[in-house]
């Protein structure tokens, strides 16, 4: 798992290194920070609570990520739970939910001395038990909503327009900013696709040589829009689909794109965010009755 990390989150291989310390170094040049959703449970806990610690000495937003479908048998037992359900979007005891995030948002917490705001859950497998999980614990944001995990049977609601809104309790649901693609007849279907780096052909920005960097949601902006980027984001993919470092194309390109969003776009963190919130200069002015999505758990 050792391996994993390095290769994944350090992204250090042979031929050079492309992860999370050339992420932050691009985000430095122009004066952003990067929110980390960091798992401790998919990897060696000692190598990420190591990486967590870099992030944190980086003045990085670090926030709450769970794979919990990826812990071993022993970690239940030794907890005295049941071994399943083991994905999150199965979960039927609010109680097992409390626990995952309890647990692995202390760990953060740890070492970065600072309050759990926000999470997200791995690959956005959540049901209503998540974000009642998430008021208890006093965790303000679900960054949880992908219209495509949806159509795909993961989470239980999704509010197309993919904008903030608050659920009945309180909590605030930041959707990842995606888009709906009709399908070419007989070649691909209708769906779904996120805002990622590398680009995706259907969100066109600064990665490409244009003469300016333009909004996703071009010419109508959408007034918060959430970008997925990985530590393996600036990766190559090898002939058998695993992430390799090649050349420096990827890290440029990622380079360029943030050069051109933040002359468009104020890039914040979690804390920011809810400041700003605070302010009434990001409208939340939606609820959404959580006993609306009760039914799917």
């Amino acid at each position: 798992m050792e391996h994993h990390v390095q290769r994944l989150v350090w992204g250090s291989h042979p031929l050079g290194t492309a992860g999370i310390r050339e992420i932050c170094s691009i985000g430095e040049e122009v004066g952003a920070k990067h929110v980390f959703f960091v798992d401790l449970c998919a990897a060696a806990e000692l190598d990420m609570l190591d990486v967590v610690q870099w992030l944190d000495a980086k003045d990085q937003d670090i926030q709450l990520h769970t794979h919990p479908e990826t812990l071993p048998k022993a970690f239940w037992r030794k907890h005295g739970l049941p071994i399943s359900p083991r994905y999150m979007d199965e979960y039927v005891d609010q109680s097992r939910t409390e626990f995952v995030l309890r647990h692995f948002g202390q760990l953060l917490t740890n070492i970065t001395g600072k309050p759990i705001l926000a999470h997200r859950s791995g690959s956005f497998r959540w049901n209503a038990l998540t974000i009642r999980a998430l008021q208890e614990l006093n965790i303000p944001l679900s960054f949880n909503q992908s219209m495509r995990a949806l159509e795909s049977g993961r989470g239980v609601h999704g509010e197309p327009d993919c904008l903030p809104y608050s659920w009945s309790n309180g909590v605030i649901e930041v959707p990842v900013t995606e888009r709906w693609v009709p399908g070419v007849p007989g070649f691909r279907p209708d769906r779904w696709v996120s805002l990622t780096y590398p680009e995706s052909p259907y969100f066109k920005f600064g990665s490409r040589p244009i003469p300016a960097w333009k909004h996703p949601f071009a010419p109508k902006p959408a007034p918060v829009t959430v970008v997925l980027l990985h530590s393996w984001s600036l990766l190559e993919r090898d002939e058998a689909g695993h992430a390799v470092y090649r050349d420096d194309r990827l890290l440029e390109g990622y380079r360029k794109f943030l050069r051109r969003l933040v002359k468009d776009c104020e890039v914040i963190t979690t804390a920011e965010f809810l400041e700003l919130q605070a302010q009434g200069k990001i409208d939340i002015s939606r609820t959404v009755n959580l006993e609306q999505v009760e039914a799917q758990v």
